[in-house]
């Protein structure tokens, strides 16, 4: 084992934007002589998350990145409520079934473990969803992947999970009305912030393996599109 400088560095405390900044700074264990390029290039699938043009100049360019403004890094939830939830809506626990009706059913993981077996999953992923705009029992930054061609259920509930946040699409239509963009303008005065925003259900926490099931407009002109469940807040 070879040590490696700058590993472990110092939390910046000068002044309070420097520790937010210093927070949300990426760097990239390689060596800053290096010539390849594809390490210092933005891979497609954190187009979102991290940004595109912030990042020094020389040596180090492309391996000190930044996350995205409104990115946000998952904090953790308990899963028990979710667990509680699935036990009463049908799910049936491992102990309980034959080995034989596993194939034709949809596997359920929480966290990575195997939890049960369901036989309606769009309607359970359609109620899952539901909670989570509603922020009742499930949290806004828990995510949830439906994975047809396996016939799989993930939905993870852990730390550290970068998401970002995406406008809701009903109908080929934004949730999101221009009275809320109003009262964020004027959020001095009447105390509406970016969390009463997400709490009406109008925003959602993504994160890059969800990301990867939804059909997302990048602009509200795409929404023309049938079958579009998000757009891009970078509009």
């Amino acid at each position: 084992h070879q040590a490696r400088p700058g590993v472990s560095q110092v939390l910046n405390r000068l002044t309070y934007a420097s520790t937010l900044s210093h927070l949300r700074r990426l760097n990239s264990p390689i060596g800053r002589d290096g010539k390849l390029a594809k390490p210092r290039q933005l891979h497609n699938t954190l187009w979102g998350m991290i940004c595109p043009a912030e990042t020094p100049e020389g040596g180090a360019v492309g391996l000190v990145k930044n996350l995205a403004l409104m990115a946000y890094i998952s904090v953790g939830s308990q899963p028990a409520p979710i667990l509680e939830f699935l036990e009463e809506w049908s799910m049936e626990n491992l102990e309980e079934i034959a080995p034989s009706a596993i194939a034709d059913a949809t596997k359920i993981f929480v966290n990575g473990c195997w939890v049960g077996i369901h036989r309606d999953p769009e309607q359970l992923m359609n109620t899952l969803r539901k909670l989570r705009r509603q922020m009742d029992i499930i949290v806004s930054e828990v995510s949830m992947i439906r994975d047809i061609r396996d016939r799989e259920i993930r939905i993870y509930t852990d730390a550290g999970r970068i998401c970002r946040p995406l406008l809701i699409v009903e109908n080929q239509k934004l949730l999101l009305k221009k009275q809320q963009i109003e009262n964020l303008k004027e959020r001095e005065y009447n105390n509406y912030s970016w969390q009463d925003l997400v709490a009406s259900g109008v925003v959602e926490y993504i994160d890059t393996m969800e990301e990867e099931t939804v059909m997302l407009a990048m602009t509200p002109d795409d929404l023309q599109d049938k079958g579009v469940a998000y757009c891009s807040t970078y509009t």
